[in-house]
């Protein structure tokens, strides 16, 4: 998706039609279309040709670009988990392993970078409460893996704001929600992550369409992705005007949750109440 993001920028920049571009790769305009959009695998020979076609002649760019092509072609950690994944969410995998800065507001769940096992598997009961306990076992292990990104010698930084209702709902009961808030705690010490809650007393707030993550690569060539997640399909969003307008809500959100130096006081007041009620 991200090159075929930056194949697309560079093709309009360049004035030329998806049908030449098409001609040019032996191809047809809805290859070039589909390609743009990353919904196909690419060749580097194609790649290659294409870059002449826009006039990329910069050796630095254009290796960059065909790395970029053979990054696409290789298949992930994933892969293997292919049989559970929607077709929609195996490129987000992709690109959050990419990144070096997720920025994600969450309305009703703990991220999923910052779950617990138990309370993983209990939300992943809430969504498949048809699947067999292997399915599930297997879906809490997918969803372990996917932290270890958090964890590897280089992870992103990642800026998590959560709304407090979604540390109260009794997700798992109150003992998983008071391991949950036990783990989160421990975060909120963790250099590469800032968490940040957004209390009931807030009202009503900049993000009021629900959750949505904004991603962020090291490669300042490659553009943010905003990452909108619905209950049978995905959007991924790489308009700098949709960008922009979804950052300058994450930016206002930052403002109306509690500090981030306030987090850990906050969740230990939620689990004493969590607690009290046991």
């Amino acid at each position: 998706m991200l090159l075929g993001a930056q194949l697309r920028r560079l093709r309009e920049a360049s004035g030329t039609t998806r049908e030449k571009a098409g001609y040019a790769i032996r191809g047809s305009e809805s290859k070039i279309s589909r390609m743009e959009l990353g919904r196909v695998g690419f060749k580097e020979r194609d790649v290659a040709d294409l870059l002449s076609l826009y006039g990329v002649t910069d050796t630095r760019q254009r290796a960059q670009l065909l790395a970029l092509a053979q990054d696409a072609n290789t298949p992930g950690w994933w892969h293997r988990y292919h049989d559970l994944l929607p077709g929609w969410f195996q490129p987000y995998l992709g690109l959050e392993a990419a990144a070096s800065l997720i920025r994600t507001y969450e309305v009703q769940f703990v991220p999923g970078l910052l779950q617990t096992e138990e309370y993983a598997r209990a939300v992943i009961r809430l969504g498949h409460g048809r699947a067999s306990t292997g399915e599930i076992e297997r879906r809490v292990r997918l969803r372990m893996a996917r932290q270890q990104i958090v964890t590897r010698l280089d992870p992103p930084q990642l800026w998590a704001v959560v709304d407090e209702g979604a540390l109260r709902r009794p997700i798992g009961g109150p003992a998983v929600m008071r391991d949950q808030l036990d783990a989160l705690i421990a975060t909120t010490r963790r250099p590469r992550i800032r968490l940040q809650v957004i209390p009931f007393h807030v009202g009503g707030h900049a993000a009021a369409g629900g959750a949505f993550t904004i991603l962020r690569f090291a490669d300042a060539d490659l553009p943010d992705v905003v990452y909108l997640e619905q209950l049978t399909s995905a959007l991924y969003l790489d308009k700098r005007e949709d960008i922009d307008q979804y950052a300058s809500a994450l930016g206002r959100l930052y403002i109306d949750a509690a500090p981030p130096d306030r987090t850990a006081a906050i969740l230990d007041r939620i689990q004493d109440e969590i607690g009290a009620n046991l």
